[in-house]
């Protein structure tokens, strides 16, 4: 048996028109699209489940077009972060779970992302976390600055959530520390050509911070958010090459003439 993975990194969704044909052979059918995917990544982010709650059926059937050690980490929906704003979060989060978990043991971590205008919450981010069962890990991406410090990174430690990393053009909130033995990083964009591309001065600085972070102890999920002209699975596939180069047990990624650059 291999090495267990010990970053993954892949991209934030899988369907996307720029990635035909620039990772997507041309007359590929957009449903072999997320089996075609899953044979290159081992790992994808779900972004659409945080506009719509997707069916037991659907998730079901991403199950079945992935191979066995596929894995999905879902965003929570916005009815939860955006609409009740952490608020009587009970039995919301209960109806999420009970479709994730369709997944089986693909189902990954599980991504909160809060609104930018919500501030310090932390009654209602300690009952929404406590509504997860504790089998599924939960990362959590905020957006106001007041979320910053010690009592809020107290509250993720104690129940083992992760406090998500987010880059956007060079900006890194928060501070990379950890609140638990796992991380999670959204890499949104870069300042490379095309926008939103990441260049490779920017890849190496992230394979080294997350080197330093999650590369002997514990493990991290990495998601590529910049999906225009397919910079998104050029970045995931860069990244994990020079994360593989520098000794770290890597999920799977594509060769480097699978994946282009869209015009």
């Amino acid at each position: 048996m291999g090495q267990a993975v010990t970053i993954y990194v892949g991209t934030s969704g899988w369907q996307y028109k720029d990635w035909r044909p620039a990772f997507y052979p041309p007359k590929l059918p957009l449903r072999t699209w997320l089996s075609y995917f899953a044979e290159r990544f081992q790992v994808v982010e779900v972004n659409n489940s945080f506009y719509q709650l997707p069916t037991h059926e659907t998730v079901r059937r991403w199950a079945e077009a992935t191979p066995p050690d596929f894995l999905f980490a879902m965003k929570m929906t916005r009815y939860v972060t955006h609409i009740k704003r952490l608020k009587d979060p009970k039995e919301p989060v209960e109806r999420f779970v009970d479709v994730a978990t369709e997944l089986g043991p693909k189902l990954g971590p599980v991504l909160l992302q809060l609104p930018p205008s919500l501030q310090r919450d932390l009654p209602s981010l300690g009952a929404t976390l406590e509504a997860f069962p504790p089998s599924i890990r939960v990362a959590v991406e905020f957006r106001h600055d007041s979320w910053y410090g010690r009592e809020t990174q107290q509250m993720l430690s104690e129940h083992h959530a992760a406090l998500c990393i987010a880059d956007r053009k060079g900006h890194v909130r928060p501070p990379m520390d950890q609140t638990t033995e796992w991380g999670y990083v959204r890499l949104h964009e870069g300042t490379a050509w095309p926008n939103p591309c990441y260049g490779d001065a920017a890849l190496q600085a992230w394979a080294d911070r997350i080197m330093d972070r999650w590369g002997g102890d514990g493990d991290a999920y990495v998601f590529f958010n910049n999906d225009a002209h397919a910079c998104a699975v050029q970045d995931a596939r860069l990244l994990a090459a020079m994360l593989a180069e520098r000794g770290v047990v890597v999920s799977r990624f594509p060769a480097a003439d699978e994946v282009h650059i869209a015009a």
